[in-house]
């Protein structure tokens, strides 16, 4: 039956449940470390790129949490701005974020997991234009996308799964991120099993994400484990 639970529902008759898995888009699909590096390497120098990438990753959460109705493009200049950016630079993370690469297996890897029967939905704390852009870029069909400035919520609050519950009719079946705080540690909260797809071999630090991946490659299967059809 691919990617189609069978289930029987309360009438006693057959029914059959779509398995979803819902994604992280950057830091999961694209590379945004290699896309924000580039333009803080740019704009302040190489030699403070890493240092000002640190600094970035800890002030952006801050800037979503005290207004979670900021449209992300906003975001990201506000968070350029308070790393110390001139005012001409503000947009630079917005204008360059198109071109921030996919990384190479995780085409293949969502075709194989749709092949399989799997739908996809991206949940991302960004704005429509630029999920549009990167799904494009990724070149796999995705079934739908909720992102932060047309839901007024960033992870790691549950809104992006909420609304995909309202959607859809129930969770999803399998959560897929990079981040143990904006997304596995919620989707835990909520029941949903998750992949911590864990790029950087970080220490879990006690989330307990249901599987660890290094990459997409065999997410196909970890998917299969954690849904069987």
């Amino acid at each position: 039956m691919g990617g189609i639970v069978a289930l029987f529902g309360r009438s006693g008759k057959l029914a059959f449940v779509e398995r979803w898995a819902t994604f992280d888009c950057y830091g999961t699909l694209v590379d945004w470390n290699a896309g924000i590096r580039a333009e803080l390497a740019r704009i302040f120098g190489e030699s403070d790129a890493d240092a000002k990438l640190g600094q970035y990753h800890e002030l952006e959460p801050v800037v979503e949490h005290d207004d979670p109705g900021l449209a992300y493009r906003d975001v990201m200049a506000r968070v350029l701005e308070r790393l110390g950016a001139s005012g001409e630079e503000r947009d630079a993370l917005g204008e360059s974020l198109p071109t921030w690469p996919v990384f190479p297996e995780v085409p293949p890897s969502l075709e194989e997991a749709r092949r399989r029967g799997w739908r996809l939905c991206i949940l991302s704390n960004t704005d429509r234009e630029f999920i549009d852009t990167s799904m494009a870029a990724i070149g796999v069909p995705f079934d739908r996308a909720i992102v932060a400035s047309e839901i007024g919520s960033y992870k790691p609050a549950h809104a992006h799964w909420r609304t995909f519950e309202a959607e859809v009719g129930r969770m999803p079946d399998v959560h897929v991120a990079a981040s143990l705080v904006h997304d596995v540690a919620p989707a835990k909260e909520l029941g949903i099993p998750s992949v911590w797809i864990n790029r950087l071999a970080e220490d879990s630090d006690g989330y307990a994400p249901n599987r660890e991946l290094p990459n997409l490659t065999s997410l196909p299967e970890a998917l299969d484990e954690l849904a069987p059809a």
